[in-house]
């Protein structure tokens, strides 16, 4: 199955706080169905910002589960990237999401 890296930014404020446990429980949910290996927050680039590494079939099918992301929902991503990924170094076998516990 391919590999998706996934980036986000999203504007800081009142939103962003009603809806980050919904996001937070909806990257749970992709976690626990093999969807997505790990995501966390990014610094750095004067916002917030995301960055999710996925399992999935197709860059399609990546858009159509981010577009299901409260954030999304909520019109709280402000950019977004998704670009197919082949890893050949390293391993992310026995990391453990913070999410994933």
């Amino acid at each position: 199955m391919p590999y998706y890296i996934v980036t986000m930014t999203h504007p800081d404020g009142e939103g962003w706080g009603l809806h980050v446990l919904a996001h937070v429980a909806f990257l749970k949910r992709l976690i626990d169905a093999g969807q997505v290996l790990v995501s966390g927050p990014v610094s750095g680039l004067g916002k917030r910002a995301g960055f999710i590494i996925m399992t999935v079939g197709s860059v399609t099918e990546a858009r159509d589960l981010i577009a299901q992301d409260p954030f999304a929902v909520e019109g709280l991503i402000d950019e977004l990237t998704i670009l197919e990924w082949t890893p050949m170094f390293g391993s992310l076998n026995g990391t453990k999401s913070a999410l994933a516990s």
